[in-house]
């Protein structure tokens, strides 16, 4: 059984699983889908064809499932997929997907998404981040699990963050952030790796020390990127967790911050 306010409006085509709590003055349109457990604050418009999974905090103000700010959107059904456990605080905006990529635009399970965080059509959004107040992607940026996105943080589209990284409070990021690395400043600089989320995270100190070499042959020993590849590749087959970092920079279209 759900707790909808008297002064929401659910349109009764919604589908709602238990014990969803709706605040007043929420407006729910008639292809969104919310799981049990979930609930929603006062003044959101949620609407497209919007799928919330369970146990999320969705706080006041949001709007989510609108159209995407994109020119070339026709009303294509596209969808907005909202996993489990995120907790989404005020003002945030977060776009259906488009039809010129996947039609889909993504949030993984666990996040922390702080309050005026705008996710644009077509992103995906892995496990366990954390976008921190004012953090902005474009469309089609693609965020890996764990990455953090410090306040007023810009990603351009088509950008990709990877797993594991750091951007420092009003970072603009302009080219792909390989896993495991800190940025900041506009454009992105490199200072380091996340050592301190990695050890967290239960990376072993062998293999932090790994990665802090791989980063060396990137960023500070004079190396071009294929031959800083090479030395990552020739460790990661000691330190599988390199893989990873190898994988993402082989399929960088638009280069790495460095």
């Amino acid at each position: 059984m759900s707790n909808i306010h008297q002064t929401a409006l659910v349109d009764p085509a919604a589908k709602l699983g238990n014990n969803v709590r709706i605040g007043p003055y929420t407006i729910v349109g008639p292809n969104v889908e919310i799981g049990d457990n979930t609930e929603i604050g006062s003044h959101c418009v949620i609407t497209g064809h919007t799928q919330i999974g369970s146990d999320n905090r969705i706080f006041h103000f949001c709007s989510l499932g609108e159209a995407p700010q994109d020119k070339k959107y026709a009303g294509e059904p596209t969808r907005l997929v909202i996993g489990n456990r995120n907790t989404i605080r005020e003002y945030c905006s977060f776009n259906i997907g488009t039809s010129q990529d996947k039609g889909e635009t993504r949030l993984g399970d666990d996040s922390w998404i702080m309050a005026y965080v705008h996710i644009a059509h077509d992103c995906i959004v892995g496990n366990q981040t954390i976008f921190a107040n004012n953090a902005t992607l474009a469309g089609h940026v693609e965020v890996g699990d764990w990455a953090i996105l410090g306040g007023f943080t810009g990603v351009h589209q088509f950008v990709r963050v990877g797993a594991h990284s750091f951007c420092g409070v009003g970072t603009v990021l302009l080219q792909d952030l390989p896993p495991y690395v800190t940025v900041s400043g506009s454009p992105a600089a490199p200072h380091g790796i996340n050592s301190e989320g990695l050890k967290r995270r239960g990376y072993s100190s062998d293999a932090v020390m790994a990665i802090k070499r791989a980063y060396k042959s990137l960023y500070r020993n004079g190396l071009t990127l294929d031959e800083a590849r090479q030395e990552i590749r020739v460790a990661a087959e000691q330190t599988p967790e390199l893989g990873m970092l190898l994988d993402f920079i082989s399929a960088s279209s638009r280069g790495i911050v460095r």
